[in-house]
C-alpha cells in the first residue's frame, strides 16, 4: 500500500485507518470509486475470503441502482484487480495441499462481484505465505505492484481480456421497498 501512494493519479484507501468504528463514508467511497479507471482491492485472505471490513464496503458501497442493477452503471467499463496476499504457499492451495484447491477456486465470488457491477475482473496478484517470506522475496512482489500499477493500463495481456459481460438483475430478484 505504502509504494502505492507515492504514483501519481493512485488514490490508496485503508478502510482500517478510515473506518476503525466500521462506519463507513458510503458517498465519499462512490465518489472515489466512480472517478477511478482501476479500482484494487489489496488484502490479505481470511478463511478464503476477504477481510470483514472489506465485505461491509462491499455491502455498503456497491449498493443497487448505483453499483448494480436497474440504473446501476457508476462502475460500468473500469477494472478490477484483485492483490492479495495469502498465509498459505502456494503448494498448499491445490489438490495435495491442506486447502484442497487451487487458488483460482477462490475467485467466483470476486468475480461475480465484478460482472454484476460491469467491472472487469483482471487476473489476480497473489502473493503465497506472505508471513514467511524473505525481505527479498517480498521487496520482488512490491516491484512487480508497483510496476502494474504505474503502467496500467498498458499490460501485455489486456489485449487479450474480453470485456466485462452484461450482468442484469431481474427485478423480481430483488426485494420490492413493501417488503
Amino acid at each position: 500500500m505504502q509504494s502505492a501512494q507515492s504514483l501519481a493519479n493512485v488514490t490508496v484507501r485503508d478502510l482500517y485507518a478510515l473506518y476503525p468504528d466500521h462506519v463507513i463514508d458510503v458517498p465519499a467511497e462512490q465518489a472515489l470509486a466512480a472517478q477511478a479507471d482501476l479500482i484494487v482491492w489489496l488484502h490479505p485472505i481470511h478463511w478464503y475470503s476477504m477481510p470483514p471490513l472489506m465485505k461491509l464496503w462491499l455491502d455498503d458501497v456497491l449498493t443497487l441502482g448505483w453499483a448494480y442493477g436497474p440504473g446501476g452503471s457508476d462502475l460500468r467499463g473500469k477494472d478490477l484487480w484483485l492483490v492479495a496476499t495469502t498465509g498459505g504457499t502456494q503448494e498448499t492451495y491445490s489438490p495435495q495441499g491442506h486447502n484442497r484447491y487451487f487458488f483460482d477456486a477462490f475467485l467466483p465470488t470476486y468475480e461475480q462481484t465484478a460482472t454484476l457491477c460491469g467491472l472487469r475482473f483482471l487476473p489476480p496478484l497473489v502473493f503465497h505465505g506472505a508471513h514467511a517470506v524473505s525481505r527479498q522475496e517480498f521487496e520482488a512482489h512490491v516491484e512487480v505492484y508497483r510496476d502494474r500499477l504505474s503502467t496500467y493500463p498498458n499490460w501485455p495481456e489486456m489485449a487479450d481480456l474480453k470485456e466485462c459481460p452484461l450482468c442484469e438483475v431481474p427485478a423480481n430478484d430483488r426485494p420490492t421497498e413493501d417488503a
